[in-house]
């Protein structure tokens, strides 16, 4: 379904679409998060599916220790706190600049964040298509594409 609310954007703001071929979601959003958390921004990831969000976050911890991302679930105690933050929903309690729709779901609540991520596989390839067709043309969008090419993410729009 094309966003409608896009526009309504008052400001610049960058949507990333990404293919999920190769990594699963999990990977990709660790990936993400580190470069995100790595800025100083904070990071909202979400799933529509309660199961998804555990398995992100599960890697999230395990992934790098070096790079320690921590987070955790808009529904427990000191949500506000976290850098990334794991939600059923769109609300960034944590004031997170940066969305990613792991489920490959796009919302029309992004326009709140200066980058939102949509990660999609071979289930929602037509769903992520009509949205980057929704967003052509908006004022203030500025749309990519990633994909993977022989397990490096590379940009090809």
């Amino acid at each position: 379904m094309p966003p409608q609310s896009v526009r309504q954007w008052n400001r610049a703001v960058k949507v990333d679409f990404w293919q999920l071929s190769r990594d699963p979601a999990e990977r990709v959003v660790a990936l993400i998060a580190q470069k995100v958390c790595g800025a100083g921004d904070r990071l909202l990831v979400v799933s529509s599916d309660p199961a998804q969000l555990a398995v992100i976050g599960k890697t999230l911890w395990e992934t790098a220790p070096e790079a320690f991302l921590a987070n955790g679930t808009s529904n427990e105690p000191g949500a506000d706190r976290q850098p990334i933050l794991l939600s059923g929903e769109c609300r960034a309690v944590n004031g997170a600049s940066h969305i990613i729709f792991a489920d490959g779901q796009w919302r029309d609540t992004a326009e709140g964040f200066d980058r939102s991520f949509l990660l999609f596989d071979a289930a929602t390839l037509d769903a992520a298509r009509a949205c980057w067709r929704g967003l052509d043309g908006r004022d203030g969008v500025e749309r990519s594409f990633f994909r993977q090419d022989g397990g490096k993410w590379v940009k090809v729009a």
